[in-house]
């Protein structure tokens, strides 16, 4: 059944990480960054530990497998997705955000070759390269300026984040149960971020209907669709490959945000779209 529809799940994926973005936009207007990510965590864990003891599900054998499991989680969606919601609250635009998270792929493939002994094709440099330029085109137009560095520090984090988890998890974790998997993942990421809501936030919010949403989205759609999916890209796929979707992430939320909120973009961004669809194409084997 799985490999029935597999050749879809990259496409599935990166629709439904494209739509992080407009989960962000609508809740944190009603919650600061960290506690609204650490709610998520919460409900992610309890659902899928629920779902782990129901089905029966394997868990991770060895105190080793805990552990790398757990720093993979830490870093994807620790790391990353905490970098991504501090940046966009402190003042730092979405398109620069995307601009600065699109540099991964590149960074992967240097990290493939280093650290994973893969071989990147100068094919799939071109890809990259011209993915990235399209990424660049798709947010040209929402760049602006007023941030700091304080803004744009975190986004670099994040950069450094998603690069990092991808290629340990790669290396070190690439196959586990995705049920177990996702509350070894969650449950140190739900403790690092719990800490620093403690140490730098006020934990307070209100409970509007869009933040409801928000949450519902963020936990149903992305933490337990779109990350079973990344994990099973991860491991069914070289790293290149996955990172190189990520360029179509910018693209994919420019149209939901058309779609949603009646944003507008050029036809210089039309182009960029058009040559991240090319740079991802080249640089998948």
């Amino acid at each position: 059944m799985t490999s029935r529809f597999a050749p879809a799940f990259p496409l599935l994926f990166v629709l439904l990480w494209s739509t992080g973005f407009i989960g962000a936009r609508l809740g944190l207007p009603h919650i600061e960054p960290l506690t609204f990510l650490l709610i998520r965590y919460l409900i992610v864990i309890a659902c899928m530990l629920l779902l782990s003891v129901v089905s029966g599900a394997p868990w991770p054998s060895t105190p080793h497998a805990w552990f790398h499991i757990g720093v993979a989680g830490l870093l994807v969606h620790g790391v990353y997705l905490g970098g991504v919601f501090i940046a966009i609250s402190k003042g730092l635009p979405a398109g620069v955000a995307s601009l600065v998270v699109g540099v991964q792929p590149l960074l992967t493939a240097v990290g493939a070759g280093w650290l994973l002994g893969e071989t990147v094709l100068k094919r799939q440099w071109l890809g990259l390269l011209l993915g990235l330029a399209g990424v660049g085109l798709v947010v040209a137009n929402k760049i602006g300026g007023g941030f700091g560095v304080n803004a744009l520090l975190p986004a670099v984090a994040a950069l450094l984040g998603i690069t990092a988890g991808t290629l340990y998890q790669k290396r070190f974790c690439p196959s586990f149960d995705w049920r177990t998997g996702a509350v070894a993942q969650f449950v140190p990421t739900a403790v690092a971020t719990g800490l620093a809501v403690w140490m730098t936030e006020t934990g307070q919010f209100d409970w509007a209907g869009e933040l409801v949403f928000a949450i519902g989205w963020l936990v149903l759609v992305l933490s337990l669709g779109a990350v079973s999916l990344l994990n099973w890209l991860i491991r069914n796929s070289n790293a290149v490959n996955i990172a190189s979707l990520f360029y179509l992430v910018p693209p994919c939320t420019a149209v939901f945000a058309w779609l949603l909120f009646g944003e507008t973009f050029t036809g210089v961004a039309m182009l960029g779209m058009v040559l991240a669809v090319w740079g991802v194409y080249l640089a998948r084997k």
